[in-house]
């Protein structure tokens, strides 16, 4: 059986995709969460046995969105395999989702059949589903853009004490003028931490922040 849990902040979402899968044999749906912050939360309560084989992610949620939650998720669970599904076809969230490390995306539009293969497609055959127009994006992108890679090696050497801290209130949830206040600070004095932060990382994404802060275990 593979073990699913659904993270939406829209409770007729997660409706909706429990129905769509309710009469699969080898799927269960085994709780959801509302955000980001929640999932990894209800995470933190499991034994790994008792962790989800897949988790489908929406993007667009309050508190911690699903960028953020995937960034996390595939650092400290390695095994658990995150499917974005939501309404966004745009560059940015795509690429986003699969820098962080989703290992599908799909459309909430695509039918029940379409989700129900994705799901076993990762599990049994390492696949990587993608709504069709989401697989045409991703392939011309990949055609003409490389990204330059962060060497974390050196992440530790040429930030800051200050940009390094930072960096933790951005991954902890805080926006500008939180962290501001935290570090009696000005909220522009902040923005230019951060725009270095970005610069000397070689990153351009809060997802990306995030990632790098786990891996270096700065946090």
């Amino acid at each position: 059986m593979i073990r699913v849990v659904v993270v939406d902040d829209k409770k007729i979402n997660r409706k909706t995709i429990e129905t769509n899968l309710l009469n699969t044999d080898e799927i269960s749906i085994v709780w959801e969460a509302e955000n980001g912050k929640d999932f990894l939360q209800k995470m933190q309560q499991l034994l790994p046995v008792n962790y989800p084989d897949i988790v489908l992610m929406d993007i667009d949620m309050p508190v911690m969105n699903g960028i953020e939650a995937i960034t996390v998720g595939t650092i400290k669970y390695e095994g658990v395999k995150f499917i974005v599904l939501t309404v966004f076809d745009d560059d940015e969230k795509i690429f986003e989702a699969i820098q962080a490390g989703a290992c599908g995306y799909l459309l909430k539009d695509d039918n029940a059949l379409q989700l129900k293969e994705a799901i076993t497609g990762v599990i049994e055959h390492n696949s990587v589903p993608m709504s069709p127009a989401i697989a045409r994006k991703t392939l011309s992108w990949l055609k003409y853009n490389t990204k330059p890679v962060a060497k974390q090696n050196e992440a530790n050497q040429v930030l800051s004490e200050r940009e390094l801290e930072i960096l933790k209130q951005i991954v902890s949830g805080k926006d500008y003028k939180a962290i501001a206040v935290q570090l009696f600070i000005s909220p522009k004095t902040v923005r230019a931490h951060i725009y270095n932060i970005y610069q000397k990382l070689h990153i351009n994404s809060k997802a990306e922040a995030t990632a790098i802060a786990y891996k270096m275990k700065w946090i």
